[in-house]
């Protein structure tokens, strides 16, 4: 990903990775539990109709890792769920059973955090969104709305801004904070949290994250925007 700015390019580069490593695993683990013919994927609705995978009419908004490419890895697909949305997965997982740890867990990017930095990924980046990342989640859980959220993250802007922390000056990263609320992921509102929440968050971003001087909040719907950033 070094040098890459593409949103698109940087989602390709990571789904090739992914079957790459699905494969050459596959094949380690076979001579201890013979050959893999299939792989299971959690591929879900959204994932194939953002992609342009339902049918050869609808456009491509963004390229999910376990979609576009999925024909590079030798190995059959096994996807269940594909035509479910989230909230149709999450009943089915209660009716299964599994604990609420995972059945109201908030969704998380194939990419990860590659696609909540805009721009290159470089290590000093990541290190700062997960520590925001982390600063968030605790916050949104503290103050007891983790469950009323559709998801809750931070966002690395490609921009620095200036600030003054006691008499310095300082010019650093701004960080954008998304929470929105959903039932498919398909439409979202922008959450409107308690300002002590967003009080909260910011305070600790930029006392915690030195690298971070400003904490900005999205307000925007989707559509016209997407969850996501990239």
């Amino acid at each position: 990903l070094k040098g890459v700015t593409d949103p698109e390019e940087k989602r390709m580069i990571i789904s090739r990775i992914y079957f790459k490593i699905l494969d050459e695993t596959s094949s380690k683990l076979a001579s201890i539990y013979g050959d893999f013919e299939y792989l299971g994927q959690g591929t879900i609705y959204p994932d194939r109709v953002e992609s342009g995978a339902t049918s050869t009419v609808t456009a491509r908004i963004k390229s999910h890792h376990n979609v576009v490419l999925a024909h590079l890895s030798r190995l059959r697909k096994l996807e269940p769920l594909k035509d479910l949305y989230k909230d149709e997965v999450r009943r089915l997982a209660t009716s299964l059973g599994l604990p609420k740890e995972l059945t109201e867990r908030h969704p998380f990017p194939g990419p990860g955090l590659a696609i909540r930095i805009i721009g290159e990924v470089t290590e000093d980046k990541l290190r700062i969104v997960r520590r925001a990342h982390k600063i968030v989640e605790e916050e949104v859980k503290r103050h007891g709305l983790y469950t009323d959220l559709w998801q809750a993250f931070p966002v690395l802007l490609p921009v620095k801004t200036v600030g003054v922390m006691g008499d310095e000056r300082t010019y650093r990263y701004a960080i954008a904070v998304r929470m929105v609320v959903s039932d498919d992921a398909m439409t979202a509102e922008f959450a409107k949290p308690p300002w002590k929440l967003l009080e909260d968050i910011s305070t600790r971003i930029v006392n915690e994250i030195p690298e971070v001087n400003r904490v900005l909040y999205d307000i925007t719907n989707k559509p016209p925007s997407t969850i996501e950033y990239e």
